[in-house]
């Protein structure tokens, strides 16, 4: 098989390292890559969200499977654009990517289809929506509609946090376009979890669950960021809580959008909220996570080419997906300013001695200029390790982040504390 990954992440690397492993593998191009991913893939620079650029390489390279790794190409129609030129391609249409593209859309479809989520309110003007958080309170959870790179949400503990929100988002327009739209939900408290799934458009295979952690420091403080890292499998989701997500929450959603006429078939991620009222969705994503990719592809057994080719083909439920036993964590080195504007250029070390260790190392944002491999990106390295259980596996990815330095380098020391509490 020939493989094409869209994207240049630690996802996408993730994505590149576990269609390696396949013995169906041949050749392996990423578009656009990173230095990392590029020792293990053919990196080629193409816009990636210009679809014909795409189709065109794809054709002309007789790819035979195409992976998605953003959200942009498929809120852009890549998936479309492909299929209508007879190219292989994981990942939902542009219709069924709105479940991540539009927040309203979303919020209205678990409405509509009594899938648990908070309750919400839709404006599209700034004063309406002041006027309706000053009457509901707080806390509550301001989100931009669009695509916001997972980072237009805001969690505001005061009615001010929230106010200023509403200016951010709509009058300083923080996200651009993605903010011309706002939903307002009702704050939700207990343990977040992440439930990927792979889909067919008819069944649905969740994977092991894992959990990201958001903010930027130890114990949760400070702003929201694209993850800091991830741990799989979280305890919180026990298996009565898994029975009741995939019942509850995936297969309603994925019939829902059947009968919506926006089939999906790809990776589905529900984002969760679980507490003695059991698991309510946050948001829905259409794609793999980032960090949470990091950990749970590393415990997937089975091969990743074969189960995203029975997601497209439409036969999930004759394939196997096998897990393997024990835990992953993945801690992320971020650059100095992140999740503000961030320092670039650091030359990175010790790359060499943390996989000695027996750690992988995403390449989230980093370059290659000259000999050195240099930060480029907020969040530059994911650090991930494997364990027969998670005490190990946390020991195991801080003993190899000890050996990683560049200048500013931060990162949070207290990944998987909630379940190591347990």
């Amino acid at each position: 098989m020939r493989v094409l990954v869209i994207g240049s992440g630690g996802r996408e690397h993730a994505l590149v390292w576990k269609l390696a492993s396949s013995p169906r593998v041949e050749k392996l191009y990423c578009a656009p890559g990173n230095p990392g991913i590029g020792e293990i893939a053919e990196c080629v620079k193409l816009d990636i969200n210009d679809n014909m650029a795409l189709v065109r390489f794809a054709s002309e390279h007789k790819i035979d499977l195409t992976v998605v790794g953003p959200e942009a190409p498929l809120a852009n129609g890549i998936v479309d654009q492909f299929t209508a030129n007879g190219l292989k391609i994981f990942g939902p249409t542009q219709q069924a990517a709105l479940i991540e593209g539009s927040k309203s859309f979303a919020k209205d479809l678990m409405e509509k289809y009594n899938i648990p989520t908070a309750g919400y309110a839709v404006f599209t003007d700034a004063e309406s929506a002041k006027a309706y958080i000053k009457q509901h309170g707080a806390p509550v959870v301001v989100k931009a509609d669009g695509l916001a790179a997972g980072k237009g949400v805001i969690v505001a503990m005061t009615i001010e946090e929230a106010l200023s929100g509403i200016d951010a988002i709509m009058c300083d327009k923080a996200f651009g376009a993605a903010g011309s739209q706002v939903v307002v939900e009702d704050y939700l408290s207990g343990e977040e979890a992440s439930v990927l799934a792979f889909t067919d458009g008819k069944t649905i295979v969740p994977m092991v669950a894992a959990q990201d952690h958001k903010r930027i420091f130890d114990g949760d403080k400070g702003p929201n960021t694209g993850g800091m890292g991830a741990y799989a499998p979280a305890p919180v989701v026990t298996d009565a809580i898994m029975q009741q997500v995939v019942a509850e929450v995936l297969q309603p959603a994925i019939a829902a959008m059947e009968k919506e006429g926006c089939p999906y078939r790809g990776c589905l991620y529900a984002g969760l909220m679980i507490n003695a009222d059991g698991p309510k969705v946050i948001e829905f994503n259409a794609r793999f996570g980032d960090p949470e990719t990091q950990v749970v592809l590393p415990l997937l057994e089975s091969d990743l080419t074969v189960i995203m080719e029975a997601c497209i083909d439409g036969n999930l439920a004759d394939t196997e997906v096998k897990w393997k036993d024990g835990a992953a964590v993945c801690v992320v080195l971020a650059a100095q300013g992140y999740p503000s504007a961030y320092r670039k250029g650091d030359v990175i070390s010790g790359l060499n001695q943390a996989t000695e260790q027996g750690a992988l190392i995403f390449h989230a944002g980093t370059a290659k200029p000259g000999e050195h491999i240099t930060t480029s990106g907020g969040r530059v390295l994911g650090v991930t390790a494997v364990a027969s259980d998670l005490l190990n596996a946390v020991n195991k990815t801080y003993d190899a982040v000890g050996r990683i330095t560049f200048n500013g380098m931060q990162y949070r020391r207290d990944i998987a504390y909630r379940a190591l509490k347990k």
